[in-house]
């Protein structure tokens, strides 16, 4: 069966979260559905799997709302649900920072069209940023993007910080992207308040930006939080930029640790994964907590210790490391 991923945000006034939440848990209640939704006072922001009648439907229910009617849908085919289970839940904040910037200034939002010529029409003035996570930027970006070392979200205003120093705020024409939008949203809007005034922000991310230019200036794979880890971000033949955590052979697989206690996201190619039983190291394949190997073309993150233990004593330990 084919389902649909939905991918899209919106930052809006929310006067009561909870109330949105159990709105959202009804609706979806029915649908054949996987979904991960978070709900704050300024917005919301999702990923879900429907069946095409059933995402439809969802879009529709909400665009009825004036609050959601302007938000952007981003739509791909995939053959199975990309979550284990829905899960709609209220957050502080819809991108994890410890700072609260002013979102009513943030950067211009730019078209895959007009990106694709400013990519071309760049000038050493111009900076172009992949404000995502290093282990996100490692598989793929945009050719001559200044991918920073983030292992966190949180970690962006230390980057930006550094950034003031580093480059004049009010000569650096700034060119920056995440995966669907969101973060550049908040990025954007702290990296004016550094004094950064000339910033665009690619519309609707790299995802948006597959479907309209294809893989154009764009190099590796597409990370994301979900079941598919990666994926390419056309139909167009991708090149591996990346390599194995054990053997350094081209890879762009990832994987979390079947060591339990240990959990860390790393590259393998698919011998070392075979070899090392799911692991990261050698120290982790002895391991007392050490979670089923199963040869997979597309491993997904790992989930629960309950999902592979009958053992209730056993501590609860999270699916994939990534910050989300």
């Amino acid at each position: 069966m084919e389902y649909l991923v939905l991918a899209f945000y919106g930052y809006v006034e929310i006067e009561d979260p909870q109330r949105e939440v159990k709105k959202h848990q009804l609706f979806l209640k029915n649908l054949d559905v996987r979904a991960r939704i978070y709900i704050a006072f300024n917005g919301i922001n999702g990923q879900m799997s429907l069946k095409k009648e059933d995402a439809n439907t969802y879009m529709e229910w909400l665009k009825d709302d004036p609050r959601f009617s302007s938000i952007m849908f981003k739509i791909d085919p995939y053959g199975e649900h990309i979550y284990p289970r829905v899960a709609v839940k209220c957050r502080e904040q819809l991108v994890a920072l410890d700072k609260k910037p002013d979102l009513s200034h943030r950067g211009k939002h730019v078209s895959p069209e007009e990106w694709k010529k400013m990519l071309e029409e760049r000038d050493e003035n111009t900076l172009l940023i992949d404000v995502r996570n290093s282990y996100e930027s490692e598989i793929g970006h945009f050719e001559g993007a200044e991918c920073p070392d983030l292992k966190t979200f949180r970690e962006f205003p230390r980057y930006a910080e550094e950034l003031k120093r580093k480059k004049d705020p009010k000569k650096t024409k700034v060119m920056m992207y995440c995966t669907g939008g969101i973060r550049c949203e908040t990025y954007s809007a702290l990296l004016k308040e550094k004094g950064f005034k000339d910033i665009y922000q690619l519309l609707g991310g790299v995802i948006h930006y597959g479907h309209e230019m294809g893989n154009q200036h764009w190099r590796g794979k597409l990370f994301v939080f979900d079941d598919r880890l990666s994926v390419p971000i056309s139909d167009k033949k991708h090149e591996v930029i990346s390599h194995c955590h054990h053997c350094s052979a081209p890879c762009d697989v990832y994987y979390n640790c079947a060591d339990m206690d240990c959990n860390a996201l790393f590259l393998s190619c698919p011998e070392c994964a075979e070899r090392l039983q799911g692991c990261c190291s050698e120290k982790c394949i002895h391991a007392k907590r050490r979670r089923p190997f199963e040869k997979q073309e597309n491993p997904k993150p790992f989930r629960k210790w309950y999902s592979y233990s009958d053992t209730k004593e056993m501590n609860d330990v999270d699916c994939c490391s990534c910050d989300q």
